[in-house]
């Protein structure tokens, strides 16, 4: 798994969790849905720290929670 697809299945898991969809977490992040919809469909290989942050805004949680899962915990990063 690399870490784009990561971080797509993360944000994918908390919207069914939270039952909302991209276009609800794009207004709740004050983002537009095709930026959302670029990191799930990995067009966008390595989100900024911003871009993250604001998606943990809109998911209510703290970015340190939003990256807080087994899949990145345990990845060796290296380049893509």
């Amino acid at each position: 798994m690399t870490y784009s697809q990561a971080i797509s299945k993360r944000i994918l898991y908390l919207c069914r969790e939270r039952d909302i969809t991209v276009n609800k977490l794009a207004t709740l992040s004050g983002m537009k849905q095709s930026t959302i919809d670029n990191i799930i469909k990995g067009h966008t290989k390595s989100p900024g720290l911003r871009t993250l942050h604001r998606i943990s805004q809109g998911f209510g949680i703290t970015l340190s929670k939003l990256l807080d899962f087994p899949e990145i915990n345990e990845m060796p990063f290296e380049d893509e």
